[in-house]
């Protein structure tokens, strides 16, 4: 059922949306069906490879750094008070301006390379990935934290052995959040100025009329994102498999 479920899925939403072309009669160059776009992929496939790639490596380059600068910031926040009046505002600040309306001061400092989207992705991953984390460590079970005084445990030790083991459940949630959201900072990135990428692709298709193309360009993305999600969920389920997970 695991394989067979996804398929019955994807074949649903592509019988409602052929239902939908036939049901409201559009165009295709305003709804392309799903042969349309097949044809496209078909056609396309190096064009569309060459520009995926490039919004792949702004997703994990993003993805990676994000990652890391949010379990810093919170083992930060978590370990030394003083800190969290310096950090607590940032995070409080980075999520009160919208992240898109900084996307053309980011271009414009970092230029249209690959910089000023990886800066997007990681403003956007950086507060899920600390905010969870952060709770995860300041939650830590009280009784766990007493056995380990008692065993006259430092405070690196309890941070190492107990805080943060405690915490990776938070993490894994604040991860899985960021890794639904990253390839929004990419491709908003590339809609504001780049020279490849599939949402510079889509951009250009959809200055041209070519919906076909934009809609290949959006399934390659969307291909690549559920891939993502589920392989960082793998991953988190097999890096802390005692987390307690319900069975439907």
């Amino acid at each position: 059922m695991r394989v067979v479920r996804p398929l019955l899925i994807l074949l649903g939403l592509l019988a409602l949306w052929q239902g939908a072309v036939w049901a409201t009669g559009a165009p295709r160059y305003i709804l392309p069906g799903p042969v349309s776009v097949a044809a496209v992929l078909a056609e396309r496939w190096g064009q569309l490879l060459h520009h995926a790639g490039v919004t792949v490596a702004e997703i994990l380059l993003g993805l990676g750094l994000g990652l890391a600068l949010g379990i810093a910031s919170a083992l930060l926040i978590a370990s030394f008070r003083p800190m969290r009046r310096w950090l607590l505002p940032v995070l409080v600040v980075s999520q009160a301006i919208p992240v898109f309306a900084l996307a053309p001061i980011l271009t414009l400092w970092l230029g249209y390379g690959i910089a000023s989207k990886v800066a997007m992705a990681i403003l956007i991953i950086y507060f899920p990935v600390t905010s969870a984390f952060f709770d995860g460590l300041r939650q830590t079970e009280p009784g766990w934290l007493d056995l380990a005084r008692t065993m006259n445990g430092s405070r690196a030790r309890i941070l190492w052995h107990v805080r943060i083991p405690a915490a990776l459940p938070a993490l894994g949630s604040g991860l899985r959040v960021a890794t639904a959201v990253a390839p929004i900072g990419a491709v908003v990135g590339e809609w504001v100025g780049a020279s490849a990428g599939l949402g510079y692709l889509m951009l250009h298709a959809n200055a041209r009329m070519q919906v076909d193309v934009m809609f290949a360009a959006l399934f390659v993305l969307g291909v690549f994102a559920v891939t993502l999600y589920f392989a960082v969920d793998l991953g988190i389920r097999r890096a802390i498999p005692w987390q307690a997970e319900e069975r439907g």
